[in-house]
């Protein structure tokens, strides 16, 4: 064989190993138009000391029913035409630990950043879902309350939920140290994906079985995959580095040992909690375990059901309450 033959070879043979190890969840979305918007509300709120009557009308002629969701849900002091409102706003905004916290997010977050990362999940959304609404998003400093708050068109976030593991204030809130590694800007996005797959696609009420959850938990990992296809495993659970790699080595293990239990069937609510819900570490297991092993396990069961079965669609994913439907076509078996 020539060299130039040889070279035109490996070419190929390049092309096609890249070919079959492609994610197939990496498509194209570069020409999908969503009309989307990101809102800094936050910027609006602490962009006048001086809140008048007047801006406090502009305000919610502006931000609608965010405005709404924020004053009576985030920050619990009603609305403008309660007595004491516009104090009560003023105080929230002059608040030394809020001023602290927005400045602190505006240090750590890059909402230029923020705002495209949005805008590629849902251009990946609506690229899969082309009949589903595209909510507007919005951001706030809602003084250490919800990370995420839902509406049917819209995802509010909380700023000062994500400001890092080093921020001072979650340890004196009593904020568990498993939870407050993921509070930080990398997640912001996921989270809200996350939330925004659990309101769009509820778990069955039939769901009344470990693995039922464990499949569901484990679609919605999938989903945020798909919606941000070139995020790392680790950001997606939110374990660290060395938790996902105790999961990889530890599959087939901890598989076989909620086989040999017979766990996997329970409906036991505390046995659906141990093995789905987040957690320093998941008790049936060492404490080098991370929280969420069922989801995690799930996910990998969603995978290989995926990987199987190549002409089922993601919104057939998502819609699909038959979970063991999806663990019995999955063919999965870890080794």
């Amino acid at each position: 064989m020539t060299r130039i033959k040889w070279a035109l070879f490996l070419v190929g043979m390049a092309f096609v190993i890249g070919s079959c190890q492609r994610n197939p969840l990496r498509v194209d979305v570069s020409d999908v138009e969503t009309g989307q918007t990101v809102k800094f509300y936050d910027d609006a709120l602490f962009a006048d000391e001086a809140l008048t009557k007047e801006r406090i009308a502009e305000l919610e002629q502006e931000y609608g029913r965010f405005f709404e969701l924020f004053n009576y849900h985030m920050i619990g002091i009603g609305g403008p035409e309660d007595e004491g409102f516009l104090s009560q706003l003023k105080s929230f905004v002059a608040d030394t630990m809020i001023v602290s916290l927005k400045q602190q997010a505006d240090q750590l977050i890059d909402k230029e950043a923020l705002a495209h990362d949005f805008t590629q999940a849902f251009k990946h959304y609506h690229y899969y879902f082309p009949q589903k609404v595209v909510p507007t998003i919005y951001t706030c400093i809602s003084g250490l309350n919800q990370s995420v708050v839902l509406a049917d068109s819209l995802i509010g976030i909380s700023l000062d939920k994500y400001l890092g593991a080093d921020s001072p204030y979650y340890p004196s809130l009593g904020i568990a140290n498993y939870k407050i590694r993921n509070m930080h800007p990398q997640k912001i996005v996921s989270d809200a994906m996350h939330f925004w797959g659990a309101t769009e696609f509820p778990i069955s009420n039939r769901a009344s079985k470990v693995i039922e959850n464990m499949v569901y938990q484990g679609s919605l990992l999938y989903f945020v995959e798909a919606m941000m296809p070139d995020l790392p495993d680790s950001l997606i659970v939110g374990y660290t580095d060395a938790q996902l790699a105790f999961c990889e080595e530890s599959e087939a293990a901890m598989w076989s040992y909620m086989a040999e239990q017979n766990l996997l069937f329970s409906t036991k609510r505390m046995d659906i909690k141990r093995y789905v819900d987040d957690g320093p570490y998941t008790s049936s297991f060492t404490t080098e375990s991370p929280g969420r092993v069922g989801a995690w396990l799930g996910w990998q069961i969603v995978r290989s059901y995926m990987k199987k079965n190549p002409e089922v669609s993601l919104q057939q994913l998502m819609e699909q309450q038959d979970y063991l439907s999806i663990l019995n076509q999955s063919g999965y078996q870890p080794e």
